[in-house]
């Protein structure tokens, strides 16, 4: 297993933004449905992610503390930690040409706050002269987010982001997809597998919506320095004012 480590200056726990690589240039993904309708499709939560009470044994998991990862042969996992803090603020999971951003959050007891980040991240993406389109998918109503962004060979095009989320108890998991992952559906499977075997370990301290849960670097890991990567926009749906922003 390889840990690669990005550090982020964010101060606020809350605006942990996807890592690099989530995007991809896709004049093949799906465009907006003028006018149609947004999905609401119902998800249950019955074969994961689960809640850390819901699982007998974490014997096998990855051990990133408010997270657990189960482990897939390839696999290679890259943590954010915020430079001022020195805290784990997010982690990617990099598998077969696909991307997976995780971060999970503390949500209301009394109801969860997915369809309220959805609204957000329209909002973000609109502003900056890009398209969002809810569509049903494996874990419920998703979000495709097209920005507009220079392809490789310098002509006009846009990144692709696919946004999920799962309302837990007392807590919200995001998943950010990204390379193939965004925009096909037989590649995504894979590492659709890993996001729904992960668990989440809430713990029982109060703490107020959309706190970030606590990450950390398993204690045995050996890390090494993520390749360099071109800067590319990406999303900050639970900031206090959602923006986009240019990673560097």
């Amino acid at each position: 297993m390889v840990f690669g480590r990005l550090k982020k200056n964010k101060q606020d726990e809350a605006a942990a933004e996807p890592a690099e690589g989530l995007d991809t240039a896709a004049a093949e993904a799906p465009e907006a449905d003028e006018g149609q309708e947004p999905a609401r499709v119902a998800f249950t939560r019955d074969d994961g992610p689960f809640d850390s009470t819901e699982k007998d044994s974490l014997d096998g998991y990855i051990d990133l503390g408010a997270l657990r990862i189960g482990a897939a042969e390839g696999l290679q996992l890259r943590l954010e930690v915020e430079e001022k803090t020195k805290r784990v603020i997010a982690v990617t999971l990099d598998l077969n040409g696909s991307t997976l951003q995780l971060q999970a959050f503390a949500a209301p007891r009394t109801g969860g706050i997915w369809d309220e980040i959805r609204e957000q991240i329209g909002l973000s993406v609109g502003s900056q002269g890009g398209t969002v389109a809810e569509k049903p998918g494996t874990f419920g109503t998703e979000l495709i987010a097209k920005l507009p962004a220079q392809l490789p060979d310098g002509q006009p095009g846009h990144r692709v982001a696919r946004f999920v989320g799962v309302d837990g108890p007392r807590w919200f998991l995001r998943g950010v997809f990204g390379g193939r992952a965004s925009i096909d559906a037989a590649a995504a499977a894979p590492i659709e597998s890993l996001f729904r075997s992960v668990v989440v370990v809430r713990g029982d301290h109060p703490l107020p919506p959309r706190e970030l849960l606590q990450l950390r670097l398993p204690k045995d890991a050996q890390t090494t320095p993520p390749p360099a990567a071109p800067a590319q926009p990406v999303l900050n749906p639970l900031e206090r004012g959602p923006e986009i922003t240019e990673i560097r």
